[in-house]
């Protein structure tokens, strides 16, 4: 990070001021977005310019938002909490690199209105799943602000709603010493080394990131994982069979409250940003079919055969964790794990059940 642009509007905010304090970086402050954006996108590279400066906001819309999800395939019902855009590190699949016009890391600093909004979710009495992880990583926030400081204890003191925390880093030792109650789910994306390597920039190796999860169990924080995307390559089935393994070498069965599973799609627009920003690259070669949400999917034998491989093995380890796929139609479910999620409730209920018994919440 070389700059930090700060919203007039947002100069005297107290996160700013802490912010500021943290890093000793040249700051300037700004009276529109543009001003930001417009320089971002005049660059070469404006993804990587993005991930170069911090520009310090608010959130003028809601924080919390339910996830888009799409009509065609088996949706979770997760509630994105909304603290900030896009990411320091740099994995050639993301998304966010064709979501944000320009993408450009920014943090939002109007704090009571976050507050007010999570007093409102916690009001509401229901068991709700809610995460900071889908336009941002969780946990790169946490050498600039003590955001999880903040939403730990906070989560911390009700008892019907829980708190992802999703993350390809190790920036957890902020987590050690609060008072979590078992309301905080920290979880990480896992790929294979091969993947990690070519296709995740700046992210923590896969031992790095088990490592971690160990710590935060032996913490008392409940875990989860995604294996999401699922690249498929020659030799991947062995590799993602050894990751498995790892996995279980370092954690319990009984400690995650859920694995996720899904495979690499995009949208069409991905694929030149990852023939440009990494020529190197084979993912967007594959076997792809349009799906029916107009992303690029791998030919639908292919998922299926993939993913029953990946359940077995973690079934072999954990036979009562919780898996389920991140955006498959019920012909994906059945052939892959046997049922559909309207057999056992609908997935949304199936993941609030496990979030219930893993994370001690009221029924």
């Amino acid at each position: 990070m070389s700059k930090i642009y700060i919203d007039h509007q947002v100069s005297d905010a107290p996160e700013v001021i802490s912010i500021l304090s943290r890093l000793n970086l040249p700051a300037e402050i700004v009276r529109k977005s543009d001003e930001v954006f417009g320089l971002i996108s005049a660059s070469a590279d404006p993804v990587q310019e993005g991930k170069t400066v911090l520009y310090l906001t608010r959130n003028k819309g809601p924080f919390i938002r339910k996830c888009p999800g799409t009509r065609h395939y088996r949706c979770c019902d997760y509630k994105i909490l909304h603290v900030g855009t896009f990411c320091s590190m740099d994995c050639a699949y993301c998304i966010l690199q064709t979501y944000f016009h320009p993408p450009v890391l920014q943090y939002f600093v109007n704090k009571k209105d976050l507050q007010n909004e999570i007093n409102v979710l916690f009001s509401e009495n229901k068991i709700q799943r809610i995460g900071t992880g889908e336009f941002t990583d969780s946990l790169i926030w946490e050498k600039l602000i003590d955001l999880s400081g903040f939403l730990v204890p906070a989560f911390a003191g009700q008892d019907t709603a829980v708190l992802e925390l999703k993350t390809k880093t190790t920036h957890i030792d902020g987590l050690e010493k609060l008072v979590h109650n078992r309301k905080t789910i920290i979880a990480w994306s896992l790929n294979t080394p091969e993947i990690i390597a070519t296709e995740e920039r700046g992210t923590t190796s896969l031992a790095e990131r088990l490592q971690a999860a160990a710590k935060c169990a032996s913490w008392g924080y409940p875990l989860a994982f995604h294996f999401d995307p699922l690249i498929l390559y020659d030799g991947c089935e062995n590799e993602y069979r050894q990751v498995v393994e790892q996995l279980f070498t370092q954690v319990s069965g009984d400690q995650i409250a859920w694995i996720s599973l899904g495979t690499f799609r995009f949208i069409p627009g991905l694929k030149p940003i990852v023939q440009r920003r990494f020529p190197k690259s084979k993912i967007v070669y594959g076997e792809f079919v349009t799906g029916l949400d107009n992303k690029m999917r791998y030919f639908k034998p292919l998922r299926i055969r993939l993913y029953q491989m990946m359940a077995s093995w973690i079934k072999a380890f954990a036979p009562d964790v919780l898996i389920y796929f991140c955006m498959e139609d019920d012909e994906v479910w059945e052939r892959a794990l046997g049922f559909v999620p309207k057999a056992k409730g609908g997935l949304p209920r199936m993941l609030d059940e496990s979030a219930a018994r893993h994370c001690d919440l009221k029924t």
